[in-house]
Protein backbone atom coordinates (compact mmCIF):
# COMPACT_ATOMS: atom_id res chain seq x y z
CA UNK A 1 0.00 0.00 0.00
CA UNK A 2 1.05 3.38 -0.88
CA UNK A 3 2.64 5.68 1.86
CA UNK A 4 1.10 9.57 1.30
CA UNK A 5 3.14 10.67 4.62
CA UNK A 6 6.72 10.26 3.27
CA UNK A 7 6.68 13.72 1.28
CA UNK A 8 4.97 16.90 1.75
CA UNK A 9 4.42 17.44 -1.86
CA UNK A 10 1.97 14.34 -2.24
CA UNK A 11 -1.59 14.20 -1.79
CA UNK A 12 -3.34 11.11 -0.85
CA UNK A 13 -6.00 10.28 -2.96
CA UNK A 14 -8.76 11.89 -0.64
CA UNK A 15 -6.53 15.51 -0.88
CA UNK A 16 -4.99 15.98 2.32
CA UNK A 17 -1.32 16.73 2.75
CA UNK A 18 -0.76 14.62 5.93
CA UNK A 19 3.01 16.26 6.86
CA UNK A 20 0.27 19.10 7.29
CA UNK A 21 -1.92 17.21 9.74
CA UNK A 22 1.20 15.83 11.61
CA UNK A 23 2.39 19.64 12.01
CA UNK A 24 -1.13 20.47 13.64
CA UNK A 25 -1.05 17.64 15.80
CA UNK A 26 2.59 19.02 17.11
CA UNK A 27 0.82 22.52 17.43
CA UNK A 28 -2.21 20.76 19.56
CA UNK A 29 0.25 19.24 22.01
CA UNK A 30 1.89 22.64 22.67
CA UNK A 31 1.40 24.89 25.20
CA UNK A 32 -1.65 26.74 25.31
CA UNK A 33 -1.36 30.14 23.96
CA UNK A 34 -4.57 33.05 24.12
CA UNK A 35 -5.04 36.80 22.16
CA UNK A 36 -7.36 38.75 23.51
CA UNK A 37 -7.44 42.12 21.50
CA UNK A 38 -9.33 45.12 23.42
CA UNK A 39 -10.38 48.56 22.59
CA UNK A 40 -6.71 50.01 23.47
CA UNK A 41 -5.54 47.12 24.72
CA UNK A 42 -3.67 43.42 22.85
CA UNK A 43 -3.26 40.78 25.58
CA UNK A 44 -0.85 37.74 24.80
CA UNK A 45 -0.90 34.74 27.60
CA UNK A 46 0.74 31.47 27.48
CA UNK A 47 1.03 28.45 29.32
CA UNK A 48 4.51 28.21 30.58
CA UNK A 49 5.54 24.57 31.92
CA UNK A 50 7.82 24.97 35.11
CA UNK A 51 11.40 25.62 34.78
CA UNK A 52 14.66 23.68 36.34
CA UNK A 53 15.95 25.86 39.48
CA UNK A 54 18.85 26.09 37.46
CA UNK A 55 17.46 27.43 34.61
CA UNK A 56 16.64 31.23 33.69
CA UNK A 57 13.33 31.39 32.85
CA UNK A 58 13.76 34.45 30.65
CA UNK A 59 15.39 32.33 28.08
CA UNK A 60 12.35 30.04 27.61
CA UNK A 61 9.98 32.58 26.87
CA UNK A 62 6.87 31.66 24.24
CA UNK A 63 6.09 35.42 23.51
CA UNK A 64 8.68 37.61 22.17
CA UNK A 65 8.58 41.30 20.43
CA UNK A 66 9.16 41.71 16.56
CA UNK A 67 8.94 44.95 15.88
CA UNK A 68 8.39 48.19 18.63
CA UNK A 69 4.97 47.67 18.00
CA UNK A 70 4.54 43.98 17.03
CA UNK A 71 4.45 40.77 19.36
CA UNK A 72 4.03 37.03 18.74
CA UNK A 73 2.74 34.13 20.85
CA UNK A 74 3.53 30.56 19.69
CA UNK A 75 2.58 27.00 20.53
CA UNK A 76 4.19 24.02 18.61
CA UNK A 77 8.15 23.40 18.49
CA UNK A 78 10.36 26.03 20.01
CA UNK A 79 13.14 25.48 17.57
CA UNK A 80 10.62 25.86 14.58
CA UNK A 81 9.52 28.84 16.32
CA UNK A 82 13.33 29.91 16.88
CA UNK A 83 13.75 30.26 12.92
CA UNK A 84 10.30 31.45 12.03
CA UNK A 85 10.99 34.35 14.72
CA UNK A 86 14.08 35.58 13.52
CA UNK A 87 12.84 35.45 9.90
CA UNK A 88 10.07 37.46 10.71
CA UNK A 89 12.74 40.22 12.53
CA UNK A 90 14.88 40.30 9.67
CA UNK A 91 12.04 41.19 7.20
CA UNK A 92 10.35 43.76 9.79
CA UNK A 93 13.84 45.70 10.00
CA UNK A 94 14.52 45.23 6.19
CA UNK A 95 11.13 46.81 5.67
CA UNK A 96 11.79 50.10 7.77
CA UNK A 97 15.46 50.34 6.05
CA UNK A 98 13.98 50.06 2.54
CA UNK A 99 10.85 51.94 3.16
CA UNK A 100 11.41 54.11 5.96
CA UNK A 101 8.52 53.21 7.50
CA UNK A 102 7.26 49.99 9.94
CA UNK A 103 5.52 47.29 8.80
CA UNK A 104 1.93 46.72 9.49
CA UNK A 105 0.46 43.58 12.01
CA UNK A 106 -1.26 42.47 8.49
CA UNK A 107 1.78 42.58 6.31
CA UNK A 108 3.86 40.70 8.94
CA UNK A 109 1.54 38.28 9.54
CA UNK A 110 1.49 37.67 5.76
CA UNK A 111 4.76 37.08 5.54
CA UNK A 112 4.85 34.84 8.11
CA UNK A 113 1.97 32.68 6.93
CA UNK A 114 3.71 33.07 3.00
CA UNK A 115 6.88 31.31 4.63
CA UNK A 116 4.57 28.30 6.54
CA UNK A 117 2.89 27.82 3.38
CA UNK A 118 5.98 27.51 0.98
CA UNK A 119 7.59 24.94 3.62
CA UNK A 120 4.48 22.80 2.72
CA UNK A 121 4.78 22.80 -1.09
CA UNK A 122 8.68 22.16 -1.02
CA UNK A 123 10.51 19.61 -1.88
CA UNK A 124 13.34 18.44 1.10
CA UNK A 125 11.39 20.65 3.95
CA UNK A 126 8.72 19.74 5.61
CA UNK A 127 6.07 22.14 7.65
CA UNK A 128 6.98 24.54 10.43
CA UNK A 129 5.45 22.60 13.71
CA UNK A 130 3.66 25.75 15.53
CA UNK A 131 0.68 28.03 14.92
CA UNK A 132 1.26 31.61 16.02
CA UNK A 133 -0.73 34.16 17.53
CA UNK A 134 0.86 37.59 16.50
CA UNK A 135 -0.84 41.68 17.53
CA UNK A 136 -0.11 44.81 17.50
CA UNK A 137 -1.05 48.37 16.53
CA UNK A 138 -1.06 49.79 13.43
CA UNK A 139 1.41 52.37 13.09
CA UNK A 140 -0.92 54.49 10.72
CA UNK A 141 -3.77 54.09 12.19
CA UNK A 142 -3.15 53.18 15.70
CA UNK A 143 -6.06 50.66 15.75
CA UNK A 144 -5.17 47.29 17.52
CA UNK A 145 -5.33 44.00 15.54
CA UNK A 146 -4.64 39.84 16.62
CA UNK A 147 -4.22 37.49 13.86
CA UNK A 148 -3.20 33.61 13.95
CA UNK A 149 -1.32 31.43 11.45
CA UNK A 150 -1.43 27.60 11.49
CA UNK A 151 1.41 25.27 9.62
CA UNK A 152 -0.62 25.54 6.55
CA UNK A 153 0.29 29.05 5.97
CA UNK A 154 -3.21 30.50 6.50
CA UNK A 155 -4.00 33.13 8.15
CA UNK A 156 -7.08 35.20 9.86
CA UNK A 157 -7.76 38.13 12.12
CA UNK A 158 -9.48 37.60 15.11
CA UNK A 159 -10.90 39.42 18.17
CA UNK A 160 -10.19 36.63 20.73
CA UNK A 161 -8.34 33.29 19.67
CA UNK A 162 -6.56 30.43 21.47
CA UNK A 163 -4.06 27.45 19.98
CA UNK A 164 -2.18 24.71 21.52
CA UNK A 165 -3.57 22.30 23.91
CA UNK A 166 -6.89 22.80 25.04
CA UNK A 167 -7.49 24.98 22.59
CA UNK A 168 -11.13 24.48 21.77
CA UNK A 169 -12.32 24.34 25.64
CA UNK A 170 -10.13 28.23 25.54
CA UNK A 171 -12.23 29.23 22.46
CA UNK A 172 -15.62 28.04 23.81
CA UNK A 173 -14.63 29.94 26.99
CA UNK A 174 -13.97 33.31 24.88
CA UNK A 175 -17.13 32.76 23.15
CA UNK A 176 -19.44 33.24 25.91
CA UNK A 177 -17.78 35.79 27.76
CA UNK A 178 -15.71 37.73 24.71
CA UNK A 179 -17.23 41.47 24.75
CA UNK A 180 -15.39 45.05 23.94
CA UNK A 181 -13.14 45.54 26.82
CA UNK A 182 -10.47 47.93 27.94
CA UNK A 183 -6.95 48.20 29.48
CA UNK A 184 -6.95 45.61 32.86
CA UNK A 185 -10.35 44.22 31.44
CA UNK A 186 -8.66 42.57 28.76
CA UNK A 187 -5.69 41.35 30.73
CA UNK A 188 -8.02 39.52 32.69
CA UNK A 189 -10.24 37.95 30.42
CA UNK A 190 -6.99 36.66 28.49
CA UNK A 191 -6.51 34.90 32.20
CA UNK A 192 -9.69 33.74 32.62
CA UNK A 193 -9.68 31.96 29.58
CA UNK A 194 -6.02 30.21 29.71
CA UNK A 195 -7.43 29.50 33.57
CA UNK A 196 -9.39 27.13 32.17
CA UNK A 197 -7.09 24.60 31.47
CA UNK A 198 -3.84 25.86 33.51
CA UNK A 199 -3.64 25.34 37.26
CA UNK A 200 -3.44 28.79 38.51
CA UNK A 201 -0.47 30.88 39.64
CA UNK A 202 1.69 33.06 38.52
CA UNK A 203 4.45 30.32 37.98
CA UNK A 204 2.30 28.80 35.39
CA UNK A 205 1.61 31.64 33.02
CA UNK A 206 3.43 34.17 31.00
CA UNK A 207 1.18 37.41 30.15
CA UNK A 208 2.45 40.39 28.27
CA UNK A 209 0.19 43.43 27.21
CA UNK A 210 0.63 46.45 24.42
CA UNK A 211 -1.45 49.25 25.33
CA UNK A 212 -1.61 52.26 22.70
CA UNK A 213 -0.18 55.06 24.94
CA UNK A 214 2.80 52.97 25.46
CA UNK A 215 3.11 51.51 22.17
CA UNK A 216 5.46 48.41 23.02
CA UNK A 217 5.15 45.26 24.53
CA UNK A 218 5.40 44.89 28.46
CA UNK A 219 5.98 41.09 30.28
CA UNK A 220 3.91 40.65 33.85
CA UNK A 221 5.80 39.93 36.36
CA UNK A 222 5.12 36.87 38.31
CA UNK A 223 4.06 38.72 41.40
CA UNK A 224 1.66 41.21 38.88
CA UNK A 225 -0.20 37.97 37.78
CA UNK A 226 -0.42 35.96 40.65
CA UNK A 227 -2.50 39.29 42.15
CA UNK A 228 -4.75 39.50 39.09
CA UNK A 229 -5.33 35.56 39.42
CA UNK A 230 -6.41 36.32 42.70
CA UNK A 231 -8.91 39.02 42.05
CA UNK A 232 -10.56 36.58 39.42
CA UNK A 233 -10.94 33.95 42.02
CA UNK A 234 -12.25 36.46 44.25
CA UNK A 235 -14.39 37.44 42.22
CA UNK A 236 -15.81 33.91 41.22
CA UNK A 237 -16.24 33.43 44.85
CA UNK A 238 -18.38 36.17 45.22
CA UNK A 239 -20.53 34.97 42.24
CA UNK A 240 -20.82 31.45 43.35
CA UNK A 241 -21.81 32.86 47.15
CA UNK A 242 -24.50 35.22 45.29
CA UNK A 243 -25.89 32.21 43.39
CA UNK A 244 -26.19 30.25 46.65
CA UNK A 245 -27.78 33.03 48.78
CA UNK A 246 -31.33 33.17 47.38
CA UNK A 247 -31.47 29.65 47.28
CA UNK A 248 -31.06 29.47 51.29
CA UNK A 249 -33.31 32.18 51.77
CA UNK A 250 -36.47 30.81 50.23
Amino acid sequence: MARYDRAITVFSPDGHLFQVEYALEAVRKGNAAVGVRGTDTVVLAVEKKSTPKLQDSRSARKIVSLDNHIALACAGLKADARVLINKARIECQSHRLTLEDPVTVEYITRYIAGLQQKYTQSGGVRPFGLSTLIVGFDPYTRIPALYQTDPSGTFSAWKANATGRNSNSIREFLEKNYKETSGQETVKLAIRALLEVVESGGKNIEVALMTREEGSLKQLEEAEIDAIVAEIEAEKAAAEAAKKGPSRET
